[in-house]
């Protein structure tokens, strides 16, 4: 496909300079349009080295207010990263509402960039290309305006660059001895090129490949490009905007049937168990021992564990936290509660917050309300739309496979108690001095929407129960019973994940 490219094209110096002005004009008019939508925009500069891609990215923020873009540099190398999945650090970039950002290379040098990540003799792992058309699709499916530019020279124009670059002191440190060493290095990579590029090209996140011999061609097709793109974009969020609130929803016979497919989990629950003081005390040391013993393996071993918290309010979740947390070493594990978002998190993607907070490796991150939220508390409050909350399942499960992937364990809780449990808990914290401060107005009106909740938990627990994030529901009502089967669940998914660390080394060596 590349190969097959008319790379003569050319623009005259005279009309660049006709046509660059009102180009440049419009898109910061453009970017103004964009901040004031809330529209986020994200550039990415792939391509051969020395094909330009600095000069291009200079040409196109020189209309743009700097207070409004931000331009990274793409490391594979980063020393961090190491301790992460792979697209933290790219979940961490995305840009908020209103602001555009330019990365020069990106999640792509690992597969096209030099020196690259996998062998160019072997064939791709399936999950490299599963996990960016993920990444890229949430974005976009959440609003993000997603454009790819790929630079392309011949073999022949790229050695000329390099060697002059060579020749200059200013410049040498970019032309890399190995550019010159490594026989057929273009032609390999020219292969993985043209597998990568078509994979990954869609509707959401488009390649462009700009012909890149001639620099004025090169920076008036890319300007051009995000020009068309923003406009679409704008004009797209203005048409959105309009019609939102006449949008159809499902009918009423829409929702029984949907709500019918749904299995029912909950009314199964047995709420009847429950253990004597004396046996949860015994079973309380035995079992704080043993996740301590398997927080210290997961450290040697560089496993990150997540365990997440949800239930109804009242259901004891403090109390199952401090006692999971208890004995273990504090260097080693954090909890993060989770309210409502605050503004810097409401710029960005609902999820960019969970990936902010995902532990290093050999770490574990206890999570007090988690990314479920948006299929629970958003979905049944209205705060956001019905098609948003409908696509989170997918959005949750790609997420927690890619950290499953990683090699992290994930523990998810539902502590669960009934309605009458819960009203004694509401009523004995308000006549406690001590525990009025736990129940408050909201949780009233929470109650009041119980059977809304309780829809919205059973399909919660029904899409998003996986092999490799499985739900463990925990029956509540008595407390002691609750504390130590979170105990014991998550220590065993923690010891469960050492042996098959174990055993995987053991049969590593034995190859």
């Amino acid at each position: 496909m590349l190969e097959q490219l008319d790379l003569t094209k050319k623009i005259s110096k005279g009309e660049y300079k006709k046509v660059f002005p009102d180009i440049a004009k419009r898109l910061g008019e453009l970017q103004r349009e964009v901040k004031e939508l809330g529209i986020p925009v994200l550039l990415v500069f792939e391509g051969w080295e020395a094909a330009g891609k600095g000069t291009i990215m200079n040409e196109l923020i020189l209309p743009l207010d700097p207070r409004g873009y931000e331009v990274r540099n793409y490391h594979t190398d980063l020393p961090g990263d190491a301790y992460y999945p792979p697209f933290w650090r790219p979940w961490r970039w995305t840009p908020a509402k209103g602001r555009i950002l330019i990365c020069n290379r990106s999640w792509y040098k690992g597969l096209i960039g030099f020196p690259p990540l996998f062998p160019l003799d072997k064939e791709l792992p399936r999950t490299a290309m599963d996990d960016i058309a993920s990444f890229e699709r949430t974005l976009a499916e959440g609003g993000t305006l997603i454009l790819k530019f790929f630079f392309h020279i011949s073999e022949k124009e790229q050695r000329r660059r390099l060697k002059k670059m060579r020749q200059h002191s200013s410049t040498a440190w970019r032309a890399s001895k190995e550019f010159f060493d490594e026989k057929d290095r273009y032609e390999k990579l020219l292969v993985r090129v043209e597998e990568v590029l078509p994979r990954t090209d869609a509707g959401h996140a488009p390649w462009i490949i700009v012909e890149s011999h001639d620099r004025r061609y090169a920076a008036v097709k890319v300007l051009e490009s995000v020009l068309l793109k923003m406009e679409e974009a704008v004009r797209n969020r203005k048409a959105f905007m309009e019609m939102a609130g006449d949008l159809p929803e499902l009918s009423e016979k829409e929702e029984l049937s949907k709500s019918l497919s749904v299995p029912t989990v909950l009314q199964k629950v047995d709420l009847s168990q429950f253990l004597h003081k004396e046996e949860y005390q015994k079973e309380l040391r035995k079992w704080q021992k043993r996740f301590r013993t398997a927080q210290y393996g997961l450290y040697r071993e560089r496993i990150p564990m997540v365990i997440a918290f949800e239930g109804w309010d009242a259901a004891g979740k403090g109390g199952c936290i401090r006692r999971l947390v208890q004995k273990l070493d504090p260097r080693g594990y954090e909890v993060v509660p989770v309210g409502a978002p605050n503004d810097v998190e409401k710029a960005h993607h609902y999820l960019w917050r969970f990936w902010e907070n995902f532990p290093k490796a050999g770490h574990v991150t206890v999570f007090d309300r988690t990314w479920y939220g948006r299929v629970l508390v958003e979905r049944v409050e209205n705060l956001c739309l019905p098609r948003e909350w409908r696509r989170a399942y997918g959005e949750i499960n790609s997420m927690e496979s890619q950290w499953a992937g990683y090699g992290t364990v994930i523990v998810k809780f539902w502590l669960h108690i009934d309605q009458d449990e819960q009203l004694r808990r509401f009523q004995a914290r308000q006549e406690d001095p001590y525990k009025q401060w736990k129940i408050t107005d909201e949780d009233w009106r929470n109650r009041e929407k119980w059977p809304l909740y309780e829809e919205a938990v059973e399909e919660m627990l029904w899409r998003t129960n996986t092999h490799w994030a499985p739900w463990t529901v925990v029956e509540a009502r008595d407390k002691y019973f609750a504390r130590i089967k979170v105990l014991q669940t998550a220590a065993r998914a923690a010891e469960k994940a050492l042996e098959e660390k174990e055993k995987s080394l053991s049969e590593n060596k034995g190859e």
